[in-house]
């Protein structure tokens, strides 16, 4: 049985009203040296995703714990940002 995901909005300052999406604040802006990009979820209407030094701390306290949100800081973003954020961020295996 599937369940499908409800498509939430919201409102972007640069990109008006669009799909939303979840991303740490590591991945909030596209510059500095790129964190890595770790998608969370393979359904299109469910977009996550989190850097590198996330899913090390995520890894290490073996799930989603209040010192991993503390550390993450969830944010919502639209779909535009998310993916100048994957763009930016995502770092090819060497």
């Amino acid at each position: 049985m599937s369940t499908e995901i409800e498509v939430m909005y919201v409102d972007c300052g640069e990109h008006g009203k669009r799909v939303a999406a979840v991303v740490c604040c590591h991945l909030l802006k596209p510059e500095g040296v790129p964190v890595g990009f770790i998608e969370n979820s393979s359904e299109p209407n469910d977009l996550q995703a989190w850097c590198y030094k996330c899913e090390a701390l995520f890894d290490e306290e073996d799930g989603m714990t209040e010192k991993f949100r503390a550390f993450n800081k969830m944010s919502v973003v639209c779909v535009n940002c998310y993916e100048t954020s994957a763009d930016y961020h995502r770092v090819d295996a060497q």
